[in-house]
């Protein structure tokens, strides 16, 4: 049986994490909910009567963010290229699900630019360890609780739009997980910003004296 790669820590080089299977049930699935994300913007922005099929494809693949993890840990798949390409995925879905919200103007441009301003705190973050030559810090409980609520609000918001029944109730559940969701999405940002923040000075000593 293939033991279980451990997870990333501060001080572990970022060469060599690649070097572990590719091809597994749960990376095929993550592959899978990454091919969503331009189906469900060619249908949510190319056609004026999809909303129904989107907003379908929006809940399968925003609301499945967990599967692929579960998969892993239940086959012993567990590897360093799943624990990238899932969050991608899911960051992905974020994006471009709040690109085409704010062009159909399901949400404001305020909500946004709050969460795109968060994926560039997090961008420069990545660019700084990855500066000192590490890879990506493992995903934190309070970030995957943010996603989750975030990729549960979105396919609730857009269905106040298609749905005339639904719509009051959908509008206030989805904006309430959507602002618990930015809530937390910013609490995560400042975990990993005091995780980056700890591995800078712990290798500053060691770079002064080279």
């Amino acid at each position: 049986m293939a033991r279980r790669p451990a997870p990333w820590a501060p001080g572990q080089p970022l060469e060599g994490i690649f070097t572990e299977r590719v091809l597994t049930v749960p990376n095929v699935i993550s592959f899978v909910r990454l091919l969503g994300v331009p189906l469900f913007l060619w249908l949510l922005l190319g056609f004026d009567d999809q909303q129904v099929a989107a907003l379908i494809v929006l809940a399968i693949g925003g609301t499945t963010d967990w599967v692929d993890g579960w998969v892993a840990r239940r086959l012993g798949q567990v590897s360093r290229l799943g624990e990238l390409l899932d969050p991608f995925v899911d960051r992905l879905y974020i994006v471009a699900t709040l690109v085409a919200f704010t062009l159909t103007a399901v949400v404001p441009w305020q909500f946004t630019a709050a969460l795109m301003a968060r994926e560039a705190v997090l961008g420069v973050c990545l660019l700084v360890l990855r500066g000192h030559g590490y890879g990506p810090p493992p995903v934190h409980y309070v970030g995957k609780t943010a996603t989750f609520m975030l990729l549960a609000s979105f396919p609730v918001l857009l269905l106040s739009t298609a749905s005339e029944t639904a719509g009051p109730f959908a509008h206030a559940f989805g904006w309430a997980c959507a602002i618990w969701g930015i809530v937390l999405y910013w609490i995560a940002a400042f975990f990993y910003i005091y995780q980056v923040s700890l591995l800078v000075r712990a290798t500053r000593p060691a770079n002064g004296t080279a």
